[in-house]
């Protein structure tokens, strides 16, 4: 039995967001609007500076209450009266899920993530364990991959903060078609390397049993490392990918089960498919890959 091996690494970084704002504003219907029933029409594109990203949503939103802030990083609204602030997008297995808190003057405290609506703000990881726990219709408000918000955040004085009027919402029969929309999705993105062209050294060619991959998914869940295969009779190819994607863990033999389509060719290549979180803010590294294969 031999084995083979390609050493390398490999990663891609995701490009920042350069617009001064990536809420969307059409027309039929509005992408750009929340409502609450006490103080009406919320408008995230006023101040042209609401930016949603893979770590949060910034900026200010416009409504009868007056300014609601995002976060407290926005230059002027800091302040000891209310502390360190933001509206948080999560990370890891939880891309588009909002949590965090956002501020006004008049109405105080909104919480993205209401499982504690009537507290000062805590950390994410409360919001996200008390979401993954809570059967009820509102568990605060998400991001689709097509950037439509769902859901509502929470206000103590006027209630609930509706971002789209599809969501079914029991007794709420809402008269106006709105939705809050961002060019920001959370999508994943894929980056694809084939190896150099591997000889088994047997003329009457060898079948490839596994492959097994070191490094890390450097916390990207779900973000994923696989692999293709092409053989060939000659070192020349010709060079066809199969359609099968093999993927597991680090240190841990992949096992190449189409052993009939890989069987008997002395050439062969793979491909390595390396696969983002859906928010695109971090990519698996992957440092070596070896092959073993049997005549």
């Amino acid at each position: 039995m031999a084995a083979g091996g390609f050493f390398f690494a490999f990663c891609f970084s995701p490009a920042p967001v350069m617009a001064a704002t990536n809420m969307t504003n059409l027309m039929s219907p509005s992408t750009s609007w929340g409502w609450n029933s006490v103080i009406g029409w919320i408008n995230f594109n006023t101040y042209n500076d609401v930016t949603v990203s893979a770590n949060n949503m910034v900026g200010f939103a416009s409504s009868s209450a007056g300014p609601i802030s995002l976060d407290c990083g926005t230059p002027g609204i800091c302040s000891s009266q209310n502390g360190n602030y933001t509206v948080q997008n999560a990370s890891g297995t939880a891309e588009g899920n909002l949590s965090g808190w956002a501020w006004n003057d008049k109405i105080g405290w909104i919480t993205f993530f209401w499982g504690n609506a009537s507290s000062s703000p805590v950390s994410s990881s409360t919001f996200n364990y008390a979401c993954k726990h809570y059967s009820g219709p509102y568990c605060g408000v998400s991001i689709d991959s097509y950037g439509n918000f769902n859901g509502a955040a929470w206000n103590d004085l006027v209630g609930w903060i509706f971002f789209n009027h599809t969501d079914p919402y029991g007794g709420w029969n809402f008269t106006s078609n709105f939705e809050a929309q961002t060019t920001w999705a959370p999508v994943a993105e894929t980056g694809v390397l084939d190896s150099a062209t591997f000889d088994t050294g047997s003329p009457s060619g060898t079948e490839l049993n596994s492959i097994m991959w070191q490094g890390s998914l450097n916390g990207c869940l779900p973000g994923s490392v696989g692999f293709k295969f092409a053989v060939a009779t000659s070192s020349a190819g010709p060079w066809n990918f199969g359609s099968t994607v093999y993927s597991g863990n680090p240190n841990t033999p992949i096992s190449i089960s189409n052993y009939t389509a890989y069987s008997g060719y002395r050439y062969f290549r793979y491909e390595t498919i390396l696969t983002t979180n859906a928010s695109q803010s971090c990519t698996p590294i992957v440092g070596s890959i070896s092959v073993d294969w049997s005549p």
